[in-house]
């Protein structure tokens, strides 16, 4: 692992790290590598609100980003709440859930966000790398960091069903990972539904930003990012709104 020593956007040296080059998660015949720092000093939240604007993405206590070589295709992309404008099945799928409990608590791990988030692995994401987590896994996931971060829960009858951590920033939201009941999810969207919540959330708190994490062109899991416009995709120019619900590239 290489590191290189750059000024921080806070204040002081901070120190940058380029990971050793792995095979990519997306493409069989590529390799990826990231850029990457630590969030574990005192200006940890003034550090990962600068960076999730420069296209960064938060996992556990480090802020990243893709650094490929030769390779552009994950493109950090947001939500401007402020602006979005519900489609009519986005409508439908609001109504739909209209019945869920949603609440806001401290991002502490238990034992039933657990089994939801182990079933929904298994459904989903069987063979990744998150499928053979373990409750210390989980619970580092959801604690290990000192950034201002909640869980958000959706309940139907007292019964978990949906959960999406967040991590709160001055501009908005950034949706760092979600999970829920996949035998539910045809009939409500419920991957769907949390993200509406979380825009219409952000728009009541008078914030302009959803964080989507990356998205890649054609890659059938991160499709649905597109679908939630105005949609804004980062570049080596900065953020450009995306040019259709397609999801092309913005002109650089």
């Amino acid at each position: 692992m290489r590191h290189s020593r750059l000024l921080a956007p806070t204040s002081g040296t901070h120190y940058f790290f380029t990971t050793a080059p792995l095979p990519c998660p997306y493409f069989a015949d590529r390799v990826e590598r990231r850029v990457i720092t630590e969030l574990g000093d005192r200006q940890a939240q003034s550090l990962h609100e600068t960076l999730t604007r420069a296209g960064f993405r938060r996992s556990h206590g480090i802020a990243y980003a893709p650094a490929c070589p030769g390779c552009d295709d994950c493109v950090a992309v947001r939500i401007l709440a402020d602006q979005f404008k519900l489609s009519r099945t986005q409508r439908k799928i609001l109504s739909r859930n209209s019945d869920l409990e949603v609440m806001e608590v401290a991002p502490f791990a238990n034992e039933e966000q657990f089994a939801l988030f182990s079933t929904y692995q298994n459904s989903r994401h069987a063979g990744g790398d998150m499928e053979n987590m373990d409750f210390s896994d989980y619970q580092s996931l959801v604690e290990e960091n000192i950034i201002d971060t909640a869980l958000v829960e959706f309940r139907h009858q007292d019964r978990l069903v949906g959960a999406i951590l967040i991590d709160k920033l001055r501009d908005g939201f950034s949706a760092v990972y979600s999970f829920f009941d996949t035998d539910m999810e045809n009939r409500r969207s419920l991957g769907t539904y949390m993200i509406l919540w979380l825009v219409q959330h952000a728009r009541a708190q008078g914030l302009h930003y959803v964080y989507l994490g990356f998205w890649i062109d054609g890659c059938r899991k991160m499709s649905y990012k597109t679908g939630f416009q105005p949609l804004e995709m980062y570049s080596p120019q900065g953020w450009k709104e995306s040019e259709t619900r397609q999801g092309v590239k913005p002109t650089e």
